[in-house]
């Protein structure tokens, strides 16, 4: 019976598995109800794919069709390009499902890849076709092979920016466990002018795309969040990592090292709870910005208790609401990442839905952040909106999602480089 019923879900699997290794077709028409090109809704269009790239997009009636190309009609569909989330980790599962701590300890690596093998499909599948990687927690350089995985065709999965292992600085992380010296860690420990520069060029010469760093954790007294590194060593990641053509992103969720990692040069800080309005204004006059993953913070405080409708809003809910206020008074661009992984893989679109219904944001701001906005802040000129010569990374929606978020959960095609992974 067991062996019955794996050798059905294999054969299951094989459309969609063999669908990733297929060259794109030589030419397709999607003709959806409305096309959303990463700015504005635009009802009556057409998107011409040509190999894997987008040829045309415009006016049913003007786009210039080439013989042989095969048309797919998408009645009552939003066609949109492909959503690129950008904070997850794959390498991490729910921490109500195995701890933190007993993922980075207990858990083998095969184990860990496999189940990031699923995670990356479903990601996919759920219409995130480029997904920002910030960390492998404990599971070094795995993420740069489930990249070159995906990208020579062996598992289907967005395309990857990866952050390898991340930084920290000496103590600062975890897992902890005092009468246990040298455990292992969820990111590379390192301190001072030849530890800072060896390890970020390591992770560069494994194939980070970006770096990572920790600028605050909770390690202060009583588990308090205090920054890490001192401004003069986020400066030499920093000033090491762009000799090299590589941003940095920072982990900071206290206005003192959110300030410190702003002024050392970072790109995005993640989380950004502490953040104040001084430490705000500063991000926008620097134009950094701000990832503030709130589905991570709405995910972990109701696995504390929080009976979400129910019970009072805990006070870290409230920081966050404060936080995100201030740095959109101040004109803080906002990456769109919910730090998936914490929550379910292929769930990606809750920190969209959050932020519009517990954070006030307009569906059409959100959306926006999920496409032109990260590939602005990324940069990746080659995607986030629906534009001739840009990759055919494409996704069609039931309904309008600059009017109802909700329509983001009603994927019914996924297209990546011109390759369908779902249709209708």
């Amino acid at each position: 019976m067991k062996k019955s019923y794996l050798f059905s879900f294999w054969l299951a699997a094989l459309p969609l598995l063999s669908r990733a290794q297929t060259s794109p077709a030589p030419a397709t028409l999607l003709h959806p109800a409305a096309v959303f090109d990463g700015e504005t809704l635009h009802p009556g269009w057409a998107v011409l794919v040509e190999g894997e790239k987008i040829t045309a997009a415009g006016p049913a009636a003007q786009v210039k069709v080439p013989a042989g190309t095969r048309t797919l009609e998408l009645p009552g569909l939003t066609l949109l390009p492909g959503l690129i989330e950008g904070h997850s980790h794959l390498l991490l599962h729910p921490y109500n499902e195995t701890s933190w701590d007993d993922q980075v300890l207990k858990e083998p690596l095969a184990l860990r890849v496999a189940r990031a093998t699923v995670s990356a499909q479903k990601t996919l599948l759920a219409g995130f076709t480029t997904s920002r990687d910030l960390g492998t927690e404990g599971a070094g350089y795995a993420d740069v092979g489930l990249k070159q995985a995906i990208n020579e065709g062996i598992i289907p999965g967005p395309r990857l920016l990866v952050a390898t292992r991340a930084l920290v600085a000496t103590g600062s992380y975890g897992p902890r466990l005092a009468a246990v010296e040298n455990l292992p860690q969820g990111a590379q420990e390192a301190d001072g002018v030849d530890g800072i520069v060896r390890a970020v060029r390591e992770q560069i010469g494994h194939g980070a795309d970006v770096i990572k760093v920790y600028a605050d954790y909770r390690w202060g007294v009583n588990n308090a969040a205090e920054p890490t590194f001192s401004l003069e060593e986020l400066t030499l990641i920093v000033q090491t990592a762009r000799s090299a053509g590589r941003g940095v992103v920072a982990h900071a969720s206290t206005a003192e090292g959110m300030r410190r990692a702003v002024l050392a040069g970072v790109e995005t800080i993640e989380h950004g709870d502490g953040g104040t309005p001084e430490v705000f204004r500063l991000m926008k006059q620097r134009g950094v910005a701000l990832c503030p993953t709130v589905a991570a913070t709405d995910a972990t405080s109701q696995y504390r208790g929080w009976k979400k409708g129910q019970d009072p809003e805990p006070a870290r809910v409230t920081a966050k609401r404060q936080a995100l206020a201030a740095a959109r008074q101040a004109g803080v661009a906002l990456a769109m990442g919910g730090d998936v992984g914490v929550f379910p893989h292929g769930d990606n679109a809750r920190e969209m839905e959050l932020l519009v219904h517990d954070y006030g944001l307009p569906p059409l701001e959100v959306l926006r952040e999920a496409t032109s906005g990260n590939a602005r802040i990324f940069h990746l000129a080659d995607r986030g909106r629906v534009a001739p010569g840009l990759l055919a990374d494409l996704v069609a929606v039931a309904g309008d999602p600059t009017q109802q978020v909700e329509a983001l959960r009603q994927v019914r095609l996924v297209m990546k480089g011109g390759v369908l992974y779902k249709q209708p």
